[in-house]
Formats: structure tokens, C-alpha cells, sequence
């Protein structure tokens, strides 16, 4: 079995992988959002906060794509779709999942986009917002320890 097989036969979300850059599916939608895969399956309810309307969904596992990979396809898609707003979510915690939150923060900075981005994740039953920069320093574990260090003192 290949290992998304088991997404194959429950999910209904197509991949970012498997997309066309300028495909009919993203074209007309006014913000794109990149779903942790495993969110389809274990916390559907998180897809409904997003309207079909107006976001164009792409999931993606991070275990299964590399993050380069994943973020030349980003780039490209950018690059191609007008979109207002890019936003991710995925499961608080996840160490694959939290590369996909580092990816968006990159290809904008190499991009230079000036659009909107958020970030999401599911802690439990509830969806949590989280600020662009926390994403940004969360990459610097040095950063991290210095604010750990702050908070004992």
C-alpha cells in the first residue's frame, strides 16, 4: 500500500502535489487554504470554518512531500493565481505539520507578496489563530530559549 492509500479511499480534498499551478480549481477563488492532510480525516468540522466559496483547498502531508517540494509548487502557484489571502492549517505540535507554517513564511519572503497570510491549528476541539510572528521565531530556537529564560526570571 502506498503511503497515501489510506487518504485515497477517505479524502475528498485535492492535493497541492497533484494540482495544476493555474488550475481551474484555484482560479475564481479569492484566498487559497493548505490543510494539514490528516485534519480531513481526524477534524473535519476545521473545514467548515473555511468557506467553499471562497477559499480554494489543497491538503498536504509534510511526512510524505518534501517541504522544498512543496513550496516550489507554492511559488509557482503564486505566482500564477491572484489570490487575496493564503492561509494554513494544520495540528498543533505536529513537527511534519509545522514546516508547512515555516514554508508559507518562505516562499513570501522570497516572493516579496504583499497579500495576506494566517495561520491556523487545531488544539483539541478548537481552531487558534496564530500570529505570523510567532511562526517567524519559532524557527529560531534561540530565540525560543532567550523568551523561556525571560519568563523564569
Amino acid at each position: 500500500m502506498s503511503p497515501g492509500a489510506a487518504c485515497d479511499r477517505c479524502c475528498n480534498l485535492p492535493r497541492l502535489m497533484d494540482n495544476n499551478v493555474a488550475s481551474r480549481l484555484l482560479r475564481g477563488k479569492r484566498k487559497l487554504l493548505l490543510v494539514g492532510r490528516c485534519l480531513e480525516v481526524e477534524k473535519p468540522w476545521v473545514l467548515e470554518r473555511f468557506p467553499d466559496d471562497e477559499y480554494a483547498k489543497l491538503t498536504v502531508c509534510l511526512e510524505e512531500t518534501h517541504v522544498n517540494m512543496a513550496g516550489f509548487k507554492l511559488a509557482g502557484i503564486l505566482a500564477r493565481v491572484p489570490f487575496e489571502e493564503v492561509a494554513v492549517v494544520t495540528t498543533d505540535g505536529s513537527m511534519h505539520c509545522v514546516q508547512l507554517h515555516f514554508m508559507v513564511e518562505e516562499v513570501f519572503k522570497v516572493m516579496k507578496l504583499g497579500i495576506r497570510r494566517r495561520h491556523f491549528v487545531v488544539v483539541g476541539s478548537e481552531l487558534v489563530e496564530v500570529p505570523a510572528e510567532a511562526v517567524r521565531t519559532a524557527r529560531y530556537l534561540s530565540k525560543i530559549a532567550k523568551l523561556i529564560e525571560k519568563r523564569k526570571v
